[in-house]
């Protein structure tokens, strides 16, 4: 018995090089495999998901098991965003409710070595960290703080996934103000930059017109 893993987009995988160079020596039908893996990731669309094939050497037989997303694709999807921040001091991408969170938590509970969901929250509050993602308009830190001093003990008890109507507008109208600053900044930045640039290019070109040589005088 041997096995392939496999990070797959859910319900969207399709052949090619790579693929047939990892399946290729197994013996296997790729088609066959695609087909799989895509039925078993159909719930995953627009996720990356990670796959594990099990195929038996003797009579080239598979099983195909699927395991959750990633926590931070999980959280992309909750949030509805592409990716998360590459600047997290200065960039910050979302704003989520503790609901959201609880939600991803429980979609990633059965395959994390957490104690209980309350563990598994403070987990999946730790990658909105990395991404850059606030939660109920504070950073994570703030957030795990709370949850360690029990302020979040009913949301978690009761599971709850659903966020308020009236709770998430202000949370929305919260990120706006945070984006609508955070653009201004960078925009003040690019603009500082390229004036830098502007500047230096402008040194450099007087200093070559100073030390361009004189025509020699006619006698």
């Amino acid at each position: 018995m041997s096995k392939i893993k496999l990070l797959v987009e859910g319900g969207a995988m399709k052949p090619g090089p790579a693929l047939s160079q990892k399946l290729g020596p197994a013996g296997i039908n790729i088609g066959q495999v695609i087909s799989k893996i895509n039925e078993a990731t159909k719930d995953f669309k627009g996720l990356k998901v990670p796959a594990e094939l099990n195929i038996d050497s003797a009579t080239k037989d598979f099983t195909v098991q699927v395991f959750s997303p990633p926590v931070s694709e999980l959280l992309k999807k909750e949030l509805g965003i592409e990716k998360g921040s590459g600047l997290q001091e200065k960039m910050q991408v979302a704003n989520a409710s503790i609901e959201q969170i609880i939600s991803v938590a429980k979609q990633k509970f059965p395959n994390m070595l957490c104690k209980d969901l309350k563990s598994a929250v403070k987990s999946v509050v730790g990658t909105c960290t990395s991404l850059g993602i606030l939660i109920e308009s504070k950073s994570p830190k703030e957030i795990i703080e709370k949850i360690e001093q029990g302020d979040y003990d009913k949301e978690i008890t009761e599971g709850k996934i659903e966020t308020d109507t009236e709770k998430k507008k202000q949370l929305d109208n919260y990120f706006s103000e945070i984006k609508s600053a955070q653009d201004k900044k960078l925009k003040a930045e690019q603009a500082a930059k390229e004036a830098e640039a502007a500047k230096k290019e402008t040194e450099s070109k007087d200093v070559k017109t100073e030390e361009k040589p004189e025509p020699p005088k006619e006698k």
